[in-house]
């Protein structure tokens, strides 16, 4: 009892409990936890947690470390204990009291949060994809969980960081911690008739960045911004052309796959001073970024192939691709219901990318602009000129930067003249039948020549007959044997010249 009565003496009350125990004599020692408190059962039904005071404080936790079974058992109890509380305090304290509380400790803590979203609007946030990039990079051994898939056609691993999962990154000696949060979310869409033309997003991401607030001005002016530099270095190196098509239930109506089209301006079969010419303008362009700004337009420009079917139209647009590393929107315009998702597929649409209409004059039936005027409610559903016309130049293009809009067409003189005028198709270019240096290109490409003595005979006759690169290229892959092939070829000029001449 004097024991107890000296603890008793140079300790503070903290707790008193119920206690049952009747086969113990008093005061029992139960306790000692890591912050040096001390239970002394004193009767029955009480037990006093008391601190321990330093003199004694040695003496008892060799004592009571003797027994480790106990001290699992009571911390196995403790913790049992403050779910109960906690659970206690959820329900009893309002929420405003928990509102209080987090508020303020948010104003007395000393680290700043910044938001960034993945979406802003309609349209996808830049710096939270330069964060995705150059957070994959950042990954450490320490780093609990991260994501890993493989893109069909890719060689390496795709890597990324996972949702709940900190990451530090050190910027000129100042720590930051990177944090995605996800959060799930239902779309309810009143209008049924077009509930499934709307897009649906299953989730919400961001990523949270917590610096200490000192950092505030170097974080806004110096960090995010070579953040956003770094993840362009990283995209330029890295990039795989895709080809992205039309689809509803895709992030903003699209989804997409890698290109593979092996089209580069070396293996089309094209005019020299042509395709000298094309690449000359796509270089111009890209690297006209303040001149356009300048002169207050949109930077973007518009391409018009036109031209019999077979003439490569297609393949040109995959070596432009190629040759500038650009990504290629493929939109089929009979698959676009009307004028808003018109709009909604350009802003889905990235910077340094071409936007491809192929066959433009028979994709939709786009009506005159005159007969608009008195259209009823049911043409609401379609795609109009009007809509089309500010798709290529009206305010909503100016969405995004470098941007190459191309249109196809077997049918020039079918396109209505608005499509055609300086700032919506700048470039026309026709693809016309094979000429002798596009066939010198296919043999080169499929023959592995340079020269033959039969070249003579097939230039002679391709200047007096109409055939396309296609039909060329098709009698080239009928035999490995170059003699072959071009006595096959010559053999298809001579019949189609005769029966042009029939005609």
């Amino acid at each position: 009892m004097k024991l107890q009565k000296s603890i008793l003496e140079s300790s503070s009350l903290l707790l008193f409990a119920p206690k049952t125990n009747p086969s113990t004599k008093f005061p029992t020692f139960k306790l000692l936890q890591v912050g040096f408190r001390l239970s002394v059962e004193v009767n029955p039904r009480k037990t006093l947690t008391l601190l321990i005071p330093s003199q004694i404080r040695m003496v008892l936790i060799k004592a009571f470390l003797q027994n480790q079974s106990m001290i699992i058992s009571v911390a196995t109890s403790l913790a049992a204990s403050a779910i109960i509380v906690r659970n206690i305090a959820n329900d009893l304290v309002p929420e405003a009291v928990h509102e209080y509380f987090q508020k303020l400790s948010t104003r007395l803590s000393c680290q700043l949060t910044v938001v960034i979203d993945e979406f802003e609007g309609l349209t996808q946030n830049q710096m939270f994809e330069a964060a995705s990039v150059y957070l994959a990079r950042k990954l450490s051994p320490s780093t609990l969980r991260i994501k890993v898939h493989k893109p069909q056609k890719e060689k390496e691993l795709a890597v990324a960081i996972d949702t709940d999962q900190e990451l530090v990154d050190f910027y000129k000696g100042v720590k930051f911690g990177w944090v995605l949060a996800s959060s799930r979310i239902d779309m309810l869409d009143s209008n049924k008739k077009s509930n499934q033309n709307r897009l649906s997003r299953p989730e919400l991401r961001r990523f949270k960045l917590r610096f200490h607030k000192q950092h505030r001005d170097m974080a806004l002016s110096s960090y995010l911004p070579y953040i956003l530099q770094q993840a362009k270095a990283i995209t330029e190196e890295t990039k795989t052309v895709k080809i992205h098509t039309i689809d509803y239930n895709g992030t903003d109506y699209w989804s997409s796959i890698n290109l593979n089209h092996p089209a580069t301006f070396d293996t089309m079969a094209m005019d020299p001073d042509t395709k000298k010419a094309l690449t000359e303008d796509l270089d111009r362009f890209t690297l006209r970024k303040e001149y356009y700004r300048r002169v207050g337009k949109a930077w973007k420009r518009g391409y018009l192939l036109y031209g019999p079917p077979g003439t490569g139209k297609s393949s040109l647009v995959a070596a432009m691709a190629n040759y500038l590393k650009f990504d290629i929107y493929d939109m089929d315009l009979r698959e676009v219901q009307c004028n808003s998702d018109l709009r909604r597929l350009l802003i889905g649409t990235g910077s340094r990318s071409i936007l491809v209409v192929e066959d433009i004059d028979c994709s939709a039936e786009l009506q005159n602009r005159d007969l608009e005027k008195g259209a009823k409610s049911e043409e609401d559903g379609k795609i109009t000129l009007s809509g089309l016309l500010n798709f290529i130049d009206g305010l909503w293009s100016s969405c995004g930067d470098e941007k190459i809009i191309v249109f196809t067409t077997n049918h020039k003189d079918r396109l209505d003249p608005a499509l055609l005028r300086p700032g919506r198709m700048d470039v026309h270019l026709n693809m016309s039948y094979c000429s002798f240096s596009g066939f010198r290109t296919l043999a080169s490409n499929y023959l592995q020549i340079q020269e033959h003595p039969l070249f003579g005979d097939i230039k002679e006759l391709l200047e007096k007959t109409e055939t396309t690169p296609a039909e060329v290229a098709r009698e080239l892959m009928k035999s490995d044997d170059a003699e072959v092939a071009l006595q096959g070829l010559i053999k298809f000029l001579q019949s189609k010249k005769e029966e042009t001449g029939q005609i």
